[in-house]
């Protein structure tokens, strides 16, 4: 017997290689892995079960009745360990099924920030063509003390919408069918220990880095055991000598909490990035004009965004050649030759000249029946020969499977990122794919942004898909930026941008002010709430400012300064999420020393007065000084008795014991429905 272990600061993941199995022995909170016993000798006859006992493998095999790692109909594989390589923070693991050929590598390592990714290869090695039905990327065994389930479902304009469930006492699955991951958010969940909170217990997190259909499943055995199983959803055939490499599993385990597994989140999401600087601060066009724009009108729109402090300029859609709606249009990548004569050139370095990056609207993706692309080339779209090709948004979907339609991508759109000074691509993606188009769709999609990528490497690019229909970590890997949602409601935003920072940190979070009534659910807000809400994301505007009244211009600019002020302590460092009393919200992003702190309410208050909010992330900080930067929304009236403390945490602020507020709280001053506190603590 032969144990291999991985251990992060606060999780191990331990197996053990028992003949031509490698057997898993735990996956959860650090252990001592030293001394262990067989795990043969741990596990006596159980009743009515095979006399050979078959215990829980990286790669099951017969006499397993669980998920299976591989899975060909009509052939049961038996896999036997060739070669196990462990190297300090990795694992590699090769097996192989003698019958068919089939070679499966499989790959542990650790992440920087304290997470797991784990990943699969499969190889034929044989001499025919083998139709694979699934591949798993991981299949774990889940720690015991497991309680209950975090998942996320959504639909365009209410994305991630948490659900709370109990482990299942069969199975629990999740599968999208819609060819991307959906506005349920990543393919992802967290499990929670009995105990466990935002700040204590077991927390285990997962999410596939893949952009297309995928399947989650936890599953308990008649043992009592639960496992997970993950993988892309769609099958494959795989040629004698070709390799096939799985999404990987991003895997977070902590004892700290549903927050101890956040940072590993990010951390693990973090690694998979290329960049770093300041998240310039946009303005975007399209609730601003939709598509009624020309050089003219769009030049105004960047003068005004230049006024507020803006960095980037944003044009979005409408702006090529037919598309005064959303009917026709798509595919045909040069200017509308009535709105832009002279094409996107001189707009470009006009808005430029104004002192602002110049970012445009694709949605490469897809074509209009009502276009020269199309007429050209109808074949490309996706179909199924003989069906109907369904519509929606008036568009269909091209099939970028097929290497004419990668290059004709790559052509128009090299040619715009040369001929124009092109700073940021907002990528669109406005359907579900009816057909799916599989993993060449998805494969195709990462090769085409990847060769985009290498041949602009300083062009940013934002990853949207009608809102937040296409948020994973497969796609981060090529994008800098996600839109979240097309809801600009800040009461909406409140939860939805919660459930995206459970698995991406908030640098990556396209979060805008929106004019007001929201043109989602028209409801009304305050300026200074919307952009308190907006804050903690990579920041941005997306109405007319010139159409605000004076004060509220001054205003908005003046949240622009404050965000460009504090996005140093927002983005880049380590967030923390908690609840307060009568039903207020707060993060806190920063480092050991120095935070800061956003309390939210969208609620009115059930409570006569604020109680303290306690801050467990400062203990044993030392002093540690609060001190009031704004209240972004409602001000409270007189009526409501604010202390005398305020004007002290309001002014040069107050220190306190950092156990106190940890433990006792942080008096807060009296918040109204729809505002924020922000709060700047430094140790």
């Amino acid at each position: 017997m032969t144990i291999f272990a991985l251990h992060s600061p606060e999780a191990s993941l331990v197996l053990e290689q028992s003949g031509d199995a490698l057997l898993w022995r735990h996956l959860g909170q650090r252990v001592d892995a030293a001394g262990l016993p067989p795990l043969a000798s741990t596990r006596g006859a159980a009743t009515f079960s095979l006399d050979e006992d078959v215990p829980f493998a990286t790669a099951p095999g017969l006499g397993w009745f669980g998920p299976l790692a591989v899975s060909v109909a009509g052939r049961v594989l038996r896999w036997a360990v060739t070669d196990v390589a462990a190297k300090p923070g990795s694992l590699r693991v090769t097996l192989n099924d003698a019958d068919t050929g089939l070679l499966l590598e499989q790959i542990l390592r650790l992440l920087p920030g304290g997470g797991f990714e784990i990943s699969a290869t499969l190889g034929n090695d044989g001499p025919v063509p083998i139709t694979i039905d699934h591949l798993a990327s991981a299949l774990l065994p889940l720690p015991a003390g497991l309680h209950r389930m975090l998942s996320w479902r959504g639909r365009h304009a209410a994305e991630f919408v948490e659900c709370v469930e109990p482990l299942p006492a069969h199975q629990w699955r999740r599968e999208t069918r819609r060819g991307l991951p959906g506005h349920g958010g990543p393919p992802g969940l967290y499990l929670l220990g009995q105990q466990a909170g935002w700040d204590q217990g077991l927390v285990l997190a997962a999410q596939l880095a893949w952009s297309g259909d995928a399947a989650l499943a936890v599953e308990r055995d008649d043992e009592g055991r639960h496992f997970l199983s993950v993988g892309a959803a769609d099958g494959f055939t795989l040629e004698p000598g070709e390799r096939h490499a799985a999404p990987p599993l991003l895997l977070a385990v902590s004892g700290q909490g549903r927050n101890g597994a956040m940072q590993q989140m990010h951390g693990a999401v973090r690694a998979r990035l290329d960049w770093l600087r300041p998240r310039p601060v946009h303005l975007n066009s399209w609730e601003a004009c939709y598509f009624r724009h020309d050089q003219a009108r769009i030049l105004e729109l960047a003068r005004a965004a230049v006024a507020i402090g803006a960095e980037r300029f944003i044009l979005d859609d409408g702006w090529f050649r037919g598309r005064d709606h959303d009917r026709a249009g798509l595919g045909d990548w040069t200017a509308d030759p009535h709105k832009y004569p002279d094409g996107l050139k001189p707009l470009a370095e006009g808005v430029n000249a104004l002192g602002l990056e110049f970012g445009l609207w694709v949605e490469p993706e897809m074509v209009n029946p009502d276009s020269d692309l199309y007429r050209a080339h109808p074949d490309w779209a996706l179909h199924v020969p003989g069906a109907p090709q369904p519509t929606a948004r008036n568009q269909l979907v091209l099939n970028l499977s097929l290497p004419a339609v990668e290059d004709y991508l790559f052509t128009a759109l090299d040619r715009l990122l040369t001929n124009v000074p092109i700073a940021y691509l907002k990528w669109d993606h406005n359907r579900d794919l009816a057909p799916a188009g599989g993993l060449g769709q998805v494969q195709g999609l990462y090769r085409l942004l990847a060769r985009l990528r290498a041949a602009h490497p300083n062009v940013e690019i934002e990853s949207c898909a009608g809102g937040g229909g296409r948020i994973d970590a497969g796609i981060a890997a090529f994008t800098h930026r996600f839109w979240t949602s097309d809801n600009l409601d800040a009461v909406s935003r409140v939860t939805i941008q919660r459930g995206f920072q459970a698995f991406f940190p908030p640098e990556l979070m396209g979060a805008h002010v929106g004019a007001s009534p929201a043109h989602a659910t028209g409801r009304r807000q305050s300026l200074g709430f919307r952009a308190g809400v907006a804050l903690p994301g990579h920041f941005g505007v997306e109405m007319d400012p010139a159409k605000l009244p004076e004060p509220e211009r001054a205003e908005l600019a003046s949240w622009i300064a404050f965000h460009k002020q504090w996005r140093h302590l927002l983005h880049g460092q380590q967030l923390v999420m908690g609840e307060g009393p009568d039903g207020l919200l707060w993060q806190a992003s920063g480092e050991d020393r120095e935070w800061l702190l956003l309390v939210t309410r969208t609620a009115p208050p059930q409570d006569r007065r604020p109680q303290p909010l306690a801050l467990p992330f400062l203990a044993g900080a030392g002093p540690v000084h609060a001190r009031l930067l704004a209240r972004a929304g409602s001000t409270p009236h007189r009526g409501f008795g604010e202390p005398a403390l305020l004007a002290t945490l309001s002014g040069d602020g107050v220190t306190f014991p950092a156990d106190w507020l940890a433990h006792a709280g942080l008096p807060l001053p009296p918040l109204l429905a729809e505002s924020v506190a922000v709060i700047h603590l430094k140790a």
